[in-house]
């Protein structure tokens, strides 16, 4: 039977395996941490998501909401952090949702892996704003990031990116001005179309891209400059990143989760976003192969793949929270 692209997606995300970030300090659970208001403390640490749903991306807001995408499907799902309960919703398409953001508007930038498709949903609704194809047939476009002017999406297996300029008030762009950004200077892919770019986020001064390569070096992160393309190899020291997945800057820390590993590392970035200092691993043993990591209040929120397990339509779920390193 022919390989579906969702199975490719979760075997390639797999690759690369390799040795971890050597000992660090350790982030506890939610539990031991006294830093959230009263009320939000009596969240719940973790919630279930819909059977069989296949969660990928997450993004939080606007407010106390998180959006789950699915490697199932084009269906989102919508989960109150204040309840853990929460509602699918349909997006009338069947087409993968792989890393996604919000934005103010409530609009959710949409990866949509092996489909080619960077996608933007109206939240509320599920109506498909506006679909831009991308790429060519190997393409899988993986994750998003948002920047005042652009909504930047990694591509796993081309050397390069993809951005819709935005207007000043968040106007969607035009099919024929969506940018392809072939990435050059540093950038290694690996061959054959193999499984390359992973996470992306902003550096920290706003002027860069932090574009996570699970190929080059072990597993490396590159400065991108959204201008040009040129990529330089940020200096993270002894450190790897080999199973890097989801990407999160808050300030100068940058979180990283290394999915199969199960494992988030926590990293302190100078303002270019070219050099990061390892400070501390977040693990927990309700991890069960997180991909990607958004933020809400002082918790951090992370889906559970389960990638390594075979999916089936009565596959369980769960999201989990835990605490921000400070």
């Amino acid at each position: 039977m022919a390989e579906r692209p969702s199975d490719r997606l979760s075997r390639r995300r797999l690759l690369g395996a390799g040795a971890a970030l050597g000992a660090l300090a350790a982030a506890g659970p939610l539990a031991t941490a006294a830093r959230a208001e009263p009320a939000a403390a009596l969240w719940p640490t973790e919630f279930p998501l819909p059977d069989g749903f296949r969660p990928e991306g997450i993004a939080t807001g606007p407010g106390p909401y998180a959006w789950f995408g699915s490697l199932g499907g084009g269906s989102l799902y919508r989960a109150s952090l204040a309840t853990g309960r929460g509602e699918v919703v349909p997006t009338g398409t069947d087409a993968m949702s792989v890393g996604l953001k919000s934005d103010r508007h409530g609009r959710l930038f949409i990866a949509g892996g092996a489909s080619r498709q960077l996608r933007v949903v109206e939240g509320r609704s599920g109506r498909i704003l506006a679909a831009y194809e991308v790429g060519r047939p190997a393409t899988v476009v993986n994750d998003v990031v948002l920047t005042p002017g652009a909504a930047w999406f990694t591509d796993s297996t081309q050397p390069q990116l993809y951005g819709l300029p935005l207007g000043p008030r968040g106007e969607l762009p035009d099919p024929r001005d969506v940018v392809t950004l072939p990435l050059k200077g540093e950038w290694a892919e690996a061959p054959a179309e193999g499984f390359t770019t992973n996470g992306l986020e902003s550096t920290p001064d706003g002027r860069g891209l932090l574009v996570i390569n699970v190929y080059a070096n072990g597993g490396s992160l590159y400065r991108v400059d959204p201008r040009s393309g040129d990529a330089r190899r940020v200096d993270l020291g002894a450190a790897r990143i080999p199973d890097g997945d989801g990407a999160l800057l808050l300030g100068r820390t940058l979180y990283v989760v290394q999915q199969v590993q199960n494992a988030v590392d926590v990293f302190h970035m100078d303002a270019t976003g070219l050099r990061g200092t390892a400070v501390a691993r977040i693990t927990d043993p309700r991890f069960r192969i997180p991909t990607t990591v958004a933020a809400y209040g002082d918790r951090l929120y992370l889906p559970n793949s389960r990638f390594t397990e075979q999916p089936t339509p009565t596959t369980q779920y769960n999201a989990v929270a835990v605490r921000q390193v400070h």
